[in-house]
């Protein structure tokens, strides 16, 4: 709205030039949603206790036994943050907006009804893994078919490094979207079992979709690194300023020891809008690099039921996800985190130097 607003007056006032720069926008976009949720986070968890929407743990899992209580559900506060942000920053003409919202608030809410299902429940058990599935992979195809309706988006897949390998996948895209979106969210869900481990890594994957983002939405610059183009898309940097600007307020009360989780309504949402931020910049590959830690959480249950299955009962790790099997070994939790942290940097770097290979 400020974007709106104020740069209609950029003809009378040359200050107010400065909102036409997507940069600056998503600048003050992160540091919006940044102080908004610093700043409302503190009542905002006085109100879960009261409300007593308390943090259950599963049965057989006794690691984090003295966690039951902590107040759940704090994507909420990410959500309004990054919301109301991106509502006063952003240009709400482009359409890459209103579905990058979407797909968050999509998300969001079909990981609202899974918490709200344990809070009714008093138990770890929300929404059964189906229904779960079935919600994520609705608000996908609702996203993605009007998407794949925007003339100026077009479904050629960008193989990273090989720049003359770009296949047309047709209505395959759609498909193939949908997974990498679905994927996301769940890989997201699944990290989220430390205090701040996810949110880390969110983070630093946010910053780097911002930045992909921004070239694919810059002719000039996605013509010099001969990548993919979509044109308008730039705008979406401004969400996803405002993206890590909520999420960096968040890890203010979730670093460890932990004020308050997200829940399924964070780390879907976020995960969900991770893998959508990666269909729009054309880089749905990179984010197997960029989200490694993500994929390495998934990869590990899928492989630890798989393995337990053929087995007879054996197991591959002592626990999955894989951040579970760490603290079996005695490795606190703290360094855990700290070391995922690290290594979700390096892959970050490692996946942002790709845009050089050509």
């Amino acid at each position: 709205m400020l974007y709106h607003f104020l740069y209609p007056l950029a003809s009378e006032f040359s200050v107010f030039n400065v909102f036409r720069y997507i940069t600056f926008r998503s600048v003050w976009a992160l540091l919006t949603a940044l102080v908004l949720t610093i700043l409302i986070g503190p009542w905002f968890i006085r109100f879960l206790q009261r409300l007593k929407f308390g943090q259950y743990i599963l049965e057989d899992v006794n690691l984090h036994s003295k966690k039951a209580g902590t107040p759940t559900m704090g994507g909420l506060l990410i959500a309004f943050s990054l919301v109301t942000s991106v509502l006063l920053w952003a240009d709400l003409t482009n359409i890459y907006i209103w579905l990058s919202l979407l797909a968050f608030l999509g998300f969001a809410c079909v990981g609202l009804i899974d918490d709200g299902l344990k809070i009714w429940r008093k138990n770890n058990r929300g929404l059964n893994s189906r229904n779960k599935l079935l919600g994520q992979i609705l608000v996908a195809t609702t996203v993605m078919f009007i998407l794949v309706q925007h003339p100026a988006y077009s479904t050629v897949l960008s193989v990273p490094v090989f720049k003359n390998v770009a296949p047309d996948l047709g209505w395959l895209y759609l498909v193939f979207a949908i997974c990498v979106m679905v994927g996301a969210s769940n890989g997201v869900n699944l990290t989220d079992g430390l205090d701040g481990l996810a949110i880390g890594p969110a983070i630093v994957t946010g910053i780097c979709f911002a930045i992909f983002i921004y070239v694919a939405g810059n002719s000039q610059l996605a013509k010099y690194l001969q990548i993919p183009g979509v044109p308008g898309v730039g705008e979406v940097t401004v969400f996803c300023g405002a993206l890590v600007g909520a999420s960096l307020g968040f890890l203010w009360f979730n670093a460890y020891p932990a004020q308050v989780f997200m829940g399924d309504v964070g780390s879907l949402s976020l995960g969900g809008t991770l893998g959508f931020l990666a269909v729009l910049a054309k880089q749905e590959l990179i984010l197997i690099i960029v989200g490694g830690i993500f994929v390495a959480e998934a990869v590990s249950v899928i492989l630890q039921v798989g393995y337990f299955k053929v087995s007879g009962g054996k197991r591959i790790f002592r626990m999955a996800p894989l951040h579970h099997h760490f603290e079996l070994k005695g490795i606190p939790e703290s360094k855990i985190i700290i070391r995922f942290w690290i290594v979700s940097v390096i892959l970050g770097l490692a996946a942002l130097s790709i845009l050089k290979l050509r």
